[in-house]
């Protein structure tokens, strides 16, 4: 068989070539720490990696959904927080105009203090993210959710609805409460709410309701107690029905509640006593009677007694306001909770998916370099034999 210097030179190269590419892969591996450089290098760990590093950048792409999702509440938190503390300044405030011994003029230096927490709270319900996205609008969030007509009259003008936003694959959570939820609700069993007719010309102050049994077939009604005059005498009719002697002091029962009834009334005036998610719940409306009520001059018996019943009313109003905005706040806080919860799992599942990728592309670097080494040693070894080889001929032999 006869071996041309051609065939000689394309072996040799052929060789070298493949000598070479093995050493500059080798090299190449180490430079980048990586197993698999190319897919063809494991088709099948590439293929497995490529998996593995979606499911990590999507777990990156909830990771930046949580941040914003934390920032929203935790700018709501912070802005309940400061209603929390207004609303109980505001009953301070209450409770110290209730005192009988208080002026006129007293009462209306509280009120105006009481006009400044009621501004506050206005501002603290138009507050805005940094986006300039207004908290509380729902998805009306492009402009104040709370106008006021200048005359102490406020309107909501945004929507009940929730903006949400997807903080891992199975949970779409709420990162924001309507204004109506926060500012114009009380919470399920509230209990109940009395409140005198402005047109009451008697003297009768109420104190309660109270419940007292609450498995009473007419318990969760509304009632109406009308005061009439039955010969002479003032008495009682309840939602129309058969009239009873009124007596000062007592207290009366209906429907599983009790009420205490204190004064004089006259025919004609009325209580009303209503589950409270009937009657009002707004917060402004409830600070407004109160700046109204304290502003008032108390000129007579029957001036006094419209205050202390309109005040009665608000601070049990103001309780169910206060009640359901720490129920909101808690159910923030609770939020914040579950998204760390959620970070937390998710830095264990992101350091599972980080140690398959590692396991099927990172490079063991003591074997690389013994490949590393050995790849050298054959290149060269490839490249000696080449020149030995290219040094020889038959005339070496002719002697």
């Amino acid at each position: 068989m006869r071996i041309s210097t051609v065939s000689i030179y394309e072996q040799a190269v052929s060789s070298l070539n493949r000598q070479q590419a093995a050493f500059m892969q080798a090299g190449e591996q180490i430079a980048t720490g990586r197993r698999v450089v190319n897919p063809s290098d494991d088709p099948q760990a590439a293929a497995q990696a490529i998996g593995v590093s979606q499911s990590i950048g999507i777990l990156e792409q909830y990771t930046e959904s949580r941040v914003t999702a934390r920032n929203s509440l935790s700018q709501e938190e912070s802005v309940l927080a400061s209603v929390s503390d207004a609303l109980a300044s505001a009953k301070s405030l209450i409770v110290q105009g209730v005192n009988g011994t208080l002026s006129d003029t007293d009462r209306y230096s509280i009120a105006t203090e009481l006009e400044g927490i009621f501004q506050t709270l206005l501002g603290q319900a138009n507050a805005a993210d940094g986006n300039g996205r207004f908290l509380f609008g729902g998805f009306q969030d492009d402009s104040a959710p709370f106008v006021d007509d200048g005359l102490g009259n406020i309107t909501y003008n945004g929507d009940t609805n929730e903006r949400s936003q997807r903080v891992d694959a199975s949970r779409l959570m709420p990162v924001s409460d309507n204004g109506e939820r926060v500012f114009s609700s009380i919470q399920p069993g509230a209990g109940y709410i009395a409140e005198a007719a402005t047109t009451n010309a008697g003297t009768a102050v109420f104190k309660g309701p109270g419940i007292v049994d609450a498995t009473d077939p007419l318990f969760g009604t509304a009632f109406t107690l009308d005061f009439v005059d039955v010969a002479g005498e003032i008495n009682i009719s309840i939602n129309g029905g058969a009239p009873t002697p009124y007596v000062d002091g007592e207290s009366i029962s209906f429907g599983g509640l009790s009420l205490e009834l204190n004064g004089t009334p006259v025919a004609g005036d009325s209580i009303q006593v209503a589950p409270a998610d009937t009657m009002n719940t707004d917060i402004f409306v409830t600070l407004g009677k109160a700046l109204d009520g304290l502003r008032q001059p108390l000129l007579s018996n029957v001036d006094r007694a419209g205050f202390e019943n309109a005040m009665s009313t608000i601070m049990r109003e103001l309780d169910n306001s206060l009640d359901n905005v720490l129920t909101v706040r808690a159910s923030v806080g609770g939020r914040l909770n579950e998204l760390d919860v959620i970070d937390g799992v998710s830095q264990n599942r992101h350091l599972s998916y980080k140690t398959n990728l590692s396991a099927l592309i990172d490079l063991d670097y003591n074997e690389a370099v013994a490949e590393y080494s050995l790849r050298q040693v054959g290149l060269q070894a490839a490249q000696q034999a080449f020149v030995d080889i290219n040094g020889m001929s038959l005339f070496d032999f002719l002697r």
